[in-house]
């Protein structure tokens, strides 16, 4: 038979990198080093920050609620649970509007969901009356809204809890309702 190939006579690749066996290891070091301080710029080009986040999460039965899919929130002294993932978030909505709560000095606002959300909103609002629906403005849970019947203009609302801060956010990332030309775009920028 033929004389038995070393380890070393082969090449070997990691990423699109080859590697030739006996080369240098410092050179290995030093390659895989570098890939690793240049790999995060690659992704430097996204949001620096998350402007004006909301989200809406839909109350689920406790019997199922596992704290991997679900968390506990408090209402009038009675534990409720709602899921962990979202049923809706900011890129459903078209636009918004502020709206003084009357509980105070804070705010309510009003979200004008996109048709594909709308759609979704309908069929989930005729499947899940009697449930809440929590809402969380910029990780803070705000308010929460009981489905008494199916909702059919593709409008969700926040009644309370939003500060001045929150909205001059929201300012940031999508127009008003109602606001034209523009007005709506220099408010989405």
């Amino acid at each position: 038979m033929g004389q038995r190939a070393k380890a070393s006579d082969f090449a070997f690749g990691v990423g699109g990198i080859c590697l030739i066996g006996g080369m240098n290891r410092r050179l290995v070091t030093l390659a895989a080093l570098l890939t690793l301080l240049i790999a995060p710029l690659g992704q430097a080009g996204g949001k620096a920050e998350q402007l004006g986040m909301v989200t809406f999460h839909l109350e689920m039965d406790s019997s199922g609620a596992s704290p991997k899919i679900a968390f506990p929130q408090m209402d009038d002294g009675k534990v409720r649970y709602f899921l962990r993932s979202p049923e809706f978030t900011l890129k459903d909505v078209v636009a918004f509007s502020p709206t003084p709560s009357g509980a105070g000095d804070d705010y309510g606002l009003v979200f004008q969901l996109k048709n594909s959300a709308r759609q979704r909103l309908y069929a989930l609002s005729a499947a899940y009356l009697g449930k809440y629906v929590l809402a969380q403005v910029n990780g803070r849970v705000v308010d929460g809204v009981w489905i008494d019947k199916p909702v059919e203009d593709g409008v969700l609302v926040i009644w309370k809890g939003v500060t001045t801060g929150d909205i001059k956010l929201f300012d940031k990332v999508l127009p008003r309702i109602g606001a034209t030309g523009k007005a709506r775009k220099t408010q989405a920028k």
